[in-house]
């Protein structure tokens, strides 16, 4: 899949849990919060397109909906490190 679908079916993924994304211009990176009774997810609109996939499934495997399509699924597996405090990986 191509790096634009992949970030268009995250944007649409984000928009379909009931989040306002943002693109702004600022010093950070991205992530979701609250914004007086809104869910609001704000990416850095001077982030190259890894960056701006990267940042959308940080925040959606942050959130952790259940029924993610596969596509999501698989986008989030490959670049979210999910995986960081399971029994497999402590020794």
């Amino acid at each position: 899949m191509k790096k634009t679908a992949q970030l268009s079916l995250l944007e649409k993924t984000i928009k379909g849990l009931g989040y306002t994304l943002r693109f702004e211009k600022g010093n950070f990176l991205g992530g979701e919060c609250r914004l007086r009774e809104d869910n609001v997810v704000v990416v850095n609109k001077f982030l190259p397109l890894e960056g701006k996939i990267y940042t959308l499934a940080q925040v959606i495997s942050k959130i952790n909906p259940s029924g993610l399509s596969p596509d999501i699924a698989k986008i989030i597996d490959t670049l979210v490190d999910t995986s960081l405090f399971s029994k497999d990986k402590r020794k």
